[in-house]
């Protein structure tokens, strides 16, 4: 049976009416950015599954601040390897009052997942860990501190806990709401005397007090690469800005040699004899430069998903120039350096006689000394064979290399070129 041209034209004039009722009723309401995945609506296996959309599940509604109608949180990631001076570049973000600031979450992802990963090449469990990181830094970037628990050993009770990883080093943590034992006052609290007068920690107010912030900062050494990133760049609903710190290669092998004593014996034994063993992991040192390569080539490339999203910072410039350089990054941020930065910086750069300064991942120091004091401690042979392994890094990153013991132990020549590294803006 054949439709007559009258019946068609009352079809298609139907169709049409119907499309403009629906364009008009999405059209009508604001249009919102949905939320960040929760415990409840994400896989932990590295699936990044969609948020739901309808009320009632963790909706738009229940997550005000990633609406276009209001100012949105800039998400902060400092991106770093370990023994590269990042513990120092998260403390000048943490004591900005308006920022809630963690000290890298994803040791509890490693711990509990894949504790081999700091030195696997295993591509398998790579991705493990990269999807589980990146599920868990959505979340912690809406505020959702309950997903961190999956990972937490033991679990926590009743969203409580005392064993978050570095819990003070955390201002917000060490404050009201979250912890009453001080006071408005008490802006410098030490790190031991936050986690001997808290107690233990309230997940619950921990996450009342990371929404009270206009911003949030995490600090991480787990991810090899900022490709590894580049879903969570690319996410319109998280607003991060990458902070890469990088440090000459040579210099984070003298301060792992004397942090991590156990896991470094074999180099303290050719530094002592002057002869590397045989059964020596190369690939504590070559894994290193090999991510940094990578990283810093992907960086420095400008591709479009980074732009506005991207700061490349020499540990050496931050410790030579620590105001200029910190104002540099908060110019970077969009934000306004407060008193308490400056405050923080003056009193952490300029050395100190305290134990506390002596603390393997204390910040108090002379900045400026410090920077190249592994010249002074590493061996001429060992320094020869990292130029030779990482000789392309070095290069790019301007690290210049030394030809003999005396030129690198002359203190008085420097072996970081002048070079300026233009955030990606």
């Amino acid at each position: 049976m054949q439709c007559s041209w009258k019946a068609v034209i009352l079809l298609a004039l139907a169709s049409i009416a119907i499309q403009y009722t629906a364009i008009r009723t999405l059209t009508s309401k604001p249009f919102q950015l949905c939320p960040l995945p929760n415990p409840h609506n994400c896989g932990l296996g590295g699936q990044e599954t969609e948020p739901p959309f309808e009320r009632g599940a963790a909706g738009c509604d229940d997550y005000p601040y990633f609406s276009l109608n209001t100012t949105r949180k800039i998400h902060i990631l400092v991106l770093a390897t370990t023994r590269s001076g990042s513990s120092f570049v998260g403390q000048l973000l943490n004591q900005h009052q308006e920022v809630f600031y963690l000290f890298e979450p994803l040791y509890h992802v490693q711990t509990t997942l894949i504790p081999r990963l700091s030195h696997s090449r295993n591509a398998a469990d790579r991705r493990v860990m990269l999807g589980a990181s990146r599920d868990l830094l959505r979340s912690l970037y809406g505020c959702d501190l309950y997903f961190l628990e999956s990972y937490i050993k033991p679990t926590p009770t009743n969203h409580t806990t005392d064993k978050l990883f570095r819990r003070g080093a955390s201002r917000a943590l060490c404050q009201q709401p979250v912890c009453d034992a001080f006071g408005p006052a008490d802006v410098n609290v030490e790190e031991g005397d936050c986690v001997k007068k808290c107690a233990t920690l309230n997940m619950t107010l921990a996450m009342e007090a990371c929404r009270e912030k206009r911003h949030v900062a995490i600090k991480i050494v787990r991810v090899p690469e900022i490709g590894d990133l580049r879903a969570l760049v690319e996410d319109p609903r998280l607003n991060i800005k990458v902070i890469q710190l990088v440090r000459d290669p040579r210099g984070i092998l003298s301060s792992r040699i004397e942090t991590f004593r156990d896991t470094y014996r074999l180099w303290r034994i050719w530094r002592a004899t002057g002869r590397r063993p045989y059964n020596l992991d190369l690939s504590q040192l070559t894994i290193v430069c090999e991510d940094f390569l990578s990283s810093v080539s992907t960086g420095l490339s400008h591709p479009y998903w980074l732009k506005g999203k991207y700061m490349l910072v020499r540990y050496e410039d931050l410790a030579r120039n620590p105001l200029l350089k910190t104002k540099e990054i908060y110019d970077y941020l969009g934000l306004l350096m407060d008193k308490n930065v400056e405050d923080w910086i003056h009193a952490n750069t300029r050395g100190s006689n305290e134990p506390s300064a002596k603390h393997k991942f204390g910040t108090v120091r002379d900045s400026a000394a410090n920077a190249e004091s592994w010249r002074l401690k590493l061996s001429f042979d060992m320094v020869e064979y990292t130029q030779t392994v990482c000789q392309n890094v070095l290069h790019q990153l301007g690290y210049k290399a030394v030809k003999s013991v005396e030129e690198l132990k002359n203190m008085s020549v420097s072996l970081v070129q002048e070079k300026t590294f233009v955030p990606f803006l």
